[in-house]
Order: C-alpha cells, then structure tokens, then sequence
C-alpha cells in the first residue's frame, strides 16, 4: 500500500549478467564466506506508534510501553476485546498514526467500532498474524482487593461468562488461523509459479497441451471478470433473482459452481442464505476470498479451490445451485459439464437451479456492408490484391453484437435446456431448423445463434420452447429472463457468427418469401474438450442441392 509505514528490507545486488551472477555466486575463493550460515528470512514487527521495526512482538509492544506510556495489552484486556476487536484496535492505532492523530491509553471502544478496521493498513502486518500469541495481563492484588465482595458475589456469572468467551475465542482463533495458513499456502504457490516461470526444458516444450489447464487459468485475471461484471444485462440478472426471491433462500445452503469474484455468492449471503459453498478451480478464489472477508461474509461463505468434481464440500446436499456457466454460443468451454455433475451429486431432490432454462436460437443473416468491409476488402488494398489473407477466414466463428436488421428470417427455436433435467449427452446433438425470408437480400452471407436465459422460482414451472426473453420480462410473467440475442442490449456474449464462404462461387440473390431449411450440429473436437465445432446444412426451396459448412470455436 502507498501509504504504509517503512519496512527495512535488505537490498539485494543487481546482476547486470549471467556471468557476473555467476561470480557473485561463487563464494567459495572469498575469505571469511565458507562457514556463512543462510540468510534466513526475519518476521518484522513494525511499531504500532512510530516506524521501529522489531524481531519479535513483546519487543515492539515494549517498546511502545516504555517510550509512549502505551500498554496495547491492558488497553485490550481493559475494553475486554475479542479476536475481531483485536484486529480493528490494531488499524485502528495505525490509522490514527498514519494520519498524524495522537493515540492515547484510554482510548474507547467506539472509537474503533466499525467494520472498516477489519481491513489491514499495512500489508503483511506481523502483528495481526501474532495476536494468538499474546499474552494475558495478570490482574495484580491492588486490583482484585478493589473487586473485593462485588467479584465474590458475581463469581459464578464471571465464571460462565469467561468460559463463553474463551470458547468463543478458541473459535475465533481457528478461522484466522485458516485464514493464515491459506495466505501462506497462496504465497508459497506464487513463489513456486516464479521459480518455474522460466522452464524452457525438452519436455515443458513437448508437453501435450492440458485444455483444462488452459481454461482455468484464463480465468486468472482481472480482465475477464470485469468485463462479466460490467455486462449489466448478466449481473442485473442475477442479483434482481435473488433479492427478488429472498424467500427462497433464506436459511437454505447454496453451491457456487464456477464463483469466480465471489458476486453471486455475496448476493445469496446478503439474500439471507444461511451458508454459501463457492467452488473455482482458477486462482481468482483467492481474491474471492478476500473479497467476502472485507465483506464480513466469512462466516457464511466458505471458498473451496478445485475442479467441483474434485473437491470435497463440507455437507451432503445443498438446496439451491447457482453457477454462471454459459459460454459463447452457450457451450463453449464446456462448464455446463461441471454445473451438471454438481446437480446430480449435491442438490436435493427438491432443489433448484438458477438459472434454471436456456432457450436457444438460429437466424440467417445479410449483411454485405460487414463482408464489404472484413471480407471482400482483402481483394482490394490500396490496389492490390491480397487474397491470401482469406485464406481460413471462413473457418472459425466469430463473437459480434449484430444489427437486428442483419436478420433476414425469423429466428428459430432449435433447442431448450432444462437445468433441472438436462443431461451431459443432450449438450452433443443435431437438431433440424427453418426458416422464410422477410427480405430481399443480395446474398445469404450466414448464420448467428444466441441463447436466453431464465430463471424460474420453482422447478414446476415451465418455460415454453420458443418463448422468448425480450417479451418475457415485458410480459409481467413471474421470474426473470434476459436474451443474448440482436433485439436486445448487447452482453459480453454477443452472438456467435458463422459466415458462409461464399468466395468460391457468387452467390445468387434470393426473395422475400422464399424458405430454407437445414440441420445445425454441435459437436466437441476430439483434440480440445473445452472447444466447440459447429456445423450447418441449408439449401432454399428452389434448391436442389444442399449446402454445408463446420466453424471451429476454440
């Protein structure tokens, strides 16, 4: 933090080569280096009143005793402090300091009494991680004869009321000490990552790519979880489920599959959910983490670092399973796998998904300004022909918000997932597909497809196949929906694009009215299970022969 004290480091040399690094390392010719034991590393204690750094924690309460007349044991034993109030006294002092503001011994209670003081001013500060070692302070004789007949008589309370307290300490002192030993195990796996950053053996080089790896790592950065955080149409989403329906979690157990930041998690916890499990297999669980302490949501959310399928969840069966899952085109990168497994492993015969239906939707489009300007422009640049850049332009799908007016037919609904009855095979499939011009267009230049999603509060209600979510919510129909599609707010997931290669033979101009069909695939390529294949057929009705085409999503 910009604003820290000063902590004194030892300042390593520079190496400004590998053979000076070398040299530097070859101590064996140095007189007075062949017995030098190895540096090891010293907790440092800074002081809570000035910028002394201590090796050891009474060292640097004494010092703050002797020098400022500053007892940090008495004041917590005087205001009676638990393991919380412990840790806010602590910012607290060093706020005051901080700021240039006198700290006395009589400070109050209330002085420090919010939940604020809960986040470190010093990063890594020695002292918060060592309050379980402090000692007590002794009452002296003076003290227990002022007590005299008031402390016989309460005796008995002040026995139970310490035996409370200490109980509850014990308890208070577990779950730092959890929380210790994971801030620990987070740093020792980032130094190790470091270590092995600059590996650039054989077998590294050979090594077959892990697609999981790969994809829970991607997730590893801020980026893409400010990019689903800023999509409002997604988030809005959630929250306005949960809170709307605070009924229907209050008390209950709910799993986050994939949690990510911890959003949803925080948004079921402050909907009244008694406790909250959030599961991701990417290191963004440590920053969940820290983002549901400075919450205050650490008593109700538990995060757990693994693969679902791996991990082991502290209860039997939840009764709620939230998980956004869905991917560009729906399924790309293959979470609903995960969310599926979860469902049938943990949540009770009664639970519920959120969300809980996918209605899934293909559209042919025209749009000869986007082929104009990313297609054909290839052909003419700056008066050469560059057609070699076309070459595979065709072969992947592309993620774009495309203008409504790109859709020449109406929409067809190919395909409805029911999270509470969906299968891993219903994710592989060929489905049939129609469609009539409502156009005139010079050419049919592809395909889109996007999905909705709703979020129904009970798992009787149903959804119809070709209901569609931009007239849902406008409809005053209970739960909650939004649509990936063009008619609505443009979402991180867009559309997927599939463009026809048309390149090869002009295509001919086609009128309104006229029908097509076709079969849309989804199919997962053996090489990548987190990738997607889509495959297409069309043909217009004055057609007779059919035509076919696969895009790759990886």
């Amino acid at each position: 933090m910009s604003e820290s004290l000063p902590v004194i480091q030892k300042e390593a040399p520079a190496s400004s080569g590998s053979s000076e690094a070398s040299d530097i390392l070859d101590l064996k010719d140095d007189e007075g280096w062949e017995d030098a034991e190895p540096d090891v590393e010293e907790t440092q204690f800074i002081s809570l009143l000035d910028d002394e750094v201590f090796t050891d924690i009474m060292s640097m309460l004494n010092h703050c005793k002797d020098k400022y007349n500053f007892d940090f044991l008495e004041i917590r034993q005087r205001l009676g402090l638990d393991f919380y109030g412990n840790i806010k006294l602590v910012n607290y002092i060093r706020t005051q300091v901080h700021s240039g503001q006198k700290v006395t011994a009589d400070v109050s209670k209330e002085a420090f009494d919010d939940e604020k003081f809960l986040k470190p001013v010093l990063e890594d500060d020695a002292l918060l991680f060592s309050l379980d070692e402090l000692p007590e302070v002794a009452e002296t004789s003076t003290d227990s004869l002022d007590k005299g007949k008031g402390a016989e008589r309460d005796s008995g309370e002040l026995v139970s009321r310490v035996s409370e307290l200490e109980e509850e300490l014990r308890m208070m002192q577990a779950q730092f000490d959890n929380y210790r030993a994971t801030v620990k195990e987070t740093l020792d796996e980032r130094w190790n990552s470091k270590d092995t950053a600059g590996s650039t053996s054989g077998a590294a080089k050979d090594e077959k790519r892990d697609d999981d790896s790969h994809y829970f790592s991607s997730y590893s950065y801020n980026d893409i979880h400010e990019t689903m955080l800023k999509d409002t149409v997604r988030t809005d989403a959630y929250r306005d489920f949960i809170y709307d329906n605070k009924s229907l979690f209050k008390d209950k157990v709910v799993l986050d599959v994939g949690c990510g930041t911890g959003i949803l998690s925080m948004f079921c916890a402050k909907a009244g959910a008694a406790r909250v499990i959030a599961v991701d297999n990417s290191a963004i669980i440590d920053k969940a983490r820290e983002n549901i302490f400075a919450n205050s949501f650490s008593d109700k959310i538990t995060c757990l670092r693994g693969k679902v399928e791996e991990v082991s969840l502290p209860v039997d069966k939840v009764d709620i399973i939230v998980s956004e899952w869905m991917g560009y085109c729906l399924l790309y990168e293959a979470m609903l796998d995960s969310v599926i497994w979860a469902r049938d492993k943990y949540l009770k015969p009664d639970g519920l998904m959120v969300p809980s239906h996918m209605n899934m939707w293909v559209a042919p489009i025209a749009d000869p300004d986007y082929i104009s300007d990313h297609i054909a422009f290839w052909r003419d640049v700056y008066g050469f022909d560059m057609k070699a850049m076309q070459a595979g332009i065709h072969d992947d799908a592309q993620v774009l918000h495309m203008p409504a007016s790109t859709v020449c037919a109406d929409p067809f609904p190919f395909l409805q997932l029911s999270l509470h009855t969906t299968t891993v095979k219903d994710l592989v499939f060929k489905r049939k597909w129609q469609g009539k011009l409502k156009q005139d267009i010079d050419a049919l230049d592809g395909f889109i497809i996007w999905f909705d999603s709703f979020f129904m509060p009970s798992r009787e209600d149903a959804v119809p196949q070709d209901a569609k979510a931009e007239e849902w919510a406008k409809s005053g129909k209970k739960g909650n929906a939004f649509t990936t599609g063009p008619n609505g707010t443009a979402t991180h997931w867009k559309q997927g694009v599939m463009l026809i290669d048309n390149t090869k033979a002009k295509p001919e101009s086609t009128k309104e009215g006229q029908e097509l069909s076709g079969e849309l695939e989804y199919a997962v390529p053996v090489d990548n299970s987190r990738a997607l294949t889509v495959g297409m057929t069309w043909k217009f009705d004055s057609e007779e022969k059919e035509n076919s085409q696969k895009w790759n999503m990886k």
